[in-house]
C-alpha cells in the first residue's frame, strides 16, 4: 500500500474515533449518565484523552489508582490532571479500600495469569452506571488471545464466574455489562501500534517517561501478564518486591490459620521464587 493511502486511512481512523467519542456522548445522555475517560497513564490512553478533548464534548477523566503502579506513571498522571483542571476538564483519581499488599492476604493467593482478580478490585471499581471510554484497541491484544479472567472463585468450576478483561480480543467497539449497568466505547479499537505512536508523535503529546526507559507497557509493576518484564521491574523496583514477598508471608500465615495450608512453600521468599515461573501451573495450586 502506497504511503499517501496510509495515511489517508489513518487520517480516516481519527476522525472516527472522534465520531464514536460524539456517539458514546449522545448514548450517556439519553441514559443521563457521564461520559467517563477511563486513564491509566499509558499511551493509549493519553492519546484518547487528547481524542476525547478535541471531540469538545463534555467527559471526567478518571484514574483507579491501583497502589502499585510506577512511581513515574504516578508523577505522569498527576502531571496530565493539572493539565487538564486548567484547561477546566472534570478529573478524579480514586483511590482503593484495600491495597495490593492487603488485597494479596484477603485473597488467600497470589494475583495470576488465570486469576487477576487485582483487575476487578483495584482497576475496574466505581465504574458502574456510567459510560466508559477506554483505550482498548486489538493489536494490543493480539498476542493475549483467549486468556479469561476468573472474577469469583468456587471449589466447582461450573460455579466460577468468568469476564474476559480489557486486554483480550473479545472486546468490541461497545460492551455492555448488565450485571454493573455499564456500557464501554473503544474507540481506538482498530488502531494500530505505529497508529498511536504517530499520533503521539504528530500532535506532540507528552508521554509517561518509562517508554523513554525502554518499557512497551506501562502497568502494575509485577502484573503476572507481564512475563519476563516482571523480572527487570522488580530490578529496577525492589521495594515492590521486597512488599510482594511481605505480603505473601501474611498470605501464608492467613492460609495455615483457615487450614489451607500448601506444603510446597515455607516462605514469601518461595512463593516469589513460583509466581516468576512462566510455566507454573497457577491455577491448580489454589483449587482447595
Amino acid at each position: 500500500m502506497e504511503r499517501s493511502q496510509v495515511n489517508s486511512l489513518y487520517q480516516e481512523k481519527i476522525k472516527r474515533a472522534i465520531l464514536r467519542i460524539q456517539d458514546a456522548y449522545k448514548i450517556a445522555q439519553s441514559f443521563n449518565n457521564a461520559l467517563i475517560c477511563a486513564y491509566s497513564g499509558g499511551k493509549d490512553s493519553d492519546v484518547l484523552l487528547d481524542l476525547c478533548i478535541k471531540s469538545g464534548v463534555d467527559f471526567e477523566a478518571v484514574h483507579n489508582h491501583t497502589t502499585v503502579d510506577a512511581p513515574e506513571t504516578i508523577y505522569h498522571i498527576r502531571e496530565v490532571f493539572k493539565n487538564l483542571s486548567d484547561l477546566g476538564v472534570p478529573n478524579k483519581i480514586n483511590y482503593p479500600k484495600m491495597s495490593m499488599w492487603e488485597l494479596i492476604p484477603n485473597k488467600l493467593m497470589p494475583p495470576t495469569r488465570t486469576v487477576r482478580y487485582c483487575c476487578e478490585i483495584l482497576k475496574e471499581r466505581k465504574f458502574k452506571n456510567q459510560h466508559i471510554l477506554t483505550g482498548v484497541r486489538w493489536d494490543e491484544s493480539n498476542s493475549r488471545k483467549n486468556r479469561g479472567v476468573h472474577e469469583s472463585l468456587h471449589v466447582k468450576k461450573d460455579k466460577r464466574i468468568v469476564y474476559f478483561d480489557e486486554n483480550d480480543d473479545h472486546q468490541k467497539l461497545t460492551n455492555i455489562c448488565m450485571s454493573k449497568n455499564r456500557i464501554a466505547t473503544n474507540p481506538m479499537i482498530d488502531w494500530l501500534d505505529r497508529e498511536v505512536w504517530e499520533y503521539v508523535k504528530s500532535n506532540n503529546i507528552k508521554m509517561n517517561p518509562l517508554y523513554d526507559k525502554g518499557y512497551k507497557r506501562v502497568g502494575c509493576i509485577g502484573c503476572p501478564m507481564g512475563g519476563k518484564s516482571m523480572y527487570k521491574e522488580f530490578a529496577e523496583y525492589p521495594v515492590y518486591r521486597t512488599n510482594y514477598i511481605k505480603a505473601f508471608d501474611r498470605m501464608l500465615e492467613e492460609r495455615s490459620l483457615r487450614g489451607l495450608v500448601t506444603d510446597k512453600w515455607e516462605c514469601g521468599e518461595d512463593v516469589m521464587k513460583w509466581w516468576l515461573k512462566e510455566d507454573a501451573n497457577q491455577i491448580s495450586m489454589f483449587e482447595d
